[in-house]
């Protein structure tokens, strides 16, 4: 019984079904490298640590959901812009009373997207995400941990617009 060569026919199968693995479907279009320029805040009420938080928040996030490799300057993708918007209002008045119950915090960051082996792909856009918080407590006090969660959103709906197989 000659029914070795039945193995290497189901390995050779197995093979040529693999294909590569892209996580979270990223489609890098052939690009190997990323750049992130920092993220200027021209924003009055942002400090410079928005912008750095943003910018680094945002090369974190394309490292851990694609294959690119990040390069300090001139990748072959390129992130660019900066925080435009940073506000903060009033989201929700309680019951009857002329008075905020909420208030909320929103980050605007305009965006330039160039995909140096395929213009077709290049973008500008402006990104906009906001973080509810109660009114009672002090923007300074909170504002920490707002700016991670609008961090999150905004970085990954920038991952979807440019990198994202939608």
């Amino acid at each position: 019984m000659r029914l070795w060569w039945i193995p290497l026919l189901l390995v050779c199968a197995a093979w040529s079904g693999c294909g590569v693995y892209t996580p979270y479907g990223a489609q890098t279009n052939g690009a190997r490298t990323f750049s992130v320029s920092y993220f200027t805040p021209v924003a009055s009420l942002a400090g410079p640590e928005v912008g750095q938080q943003f910018t680094e928040a945002l090369k974190d996030l394309i490292q851990r959901q694609s294959t690119l490799r990040w390069v300090q300057d001139g990748g072959e993708i390129q992130y660019s812009g900066r925080i435009v918007g940073y506000d903060v209002s009033t989201s929700a008045v309680a019951g009857g009373q002329e008075v905020a119950s909420q208030n909320r915090l929103t980050m605007q960051v305009q965006l330039r997207y160039v995909h140096t082996l395929d213009a077709d792909l290049d973008f500008e856009r402006t990104f906009s995400r906001f973080a509810d918080f109660p009114a009672t407590s002090d923007l300074f006090d909170v504002e920490t941990q707002l700016v991670e969660e609008i961090n999150e959103q905004l970085t990954q709906e920038v991952f979807n617009a440019s990198l994202g197989n939608w």
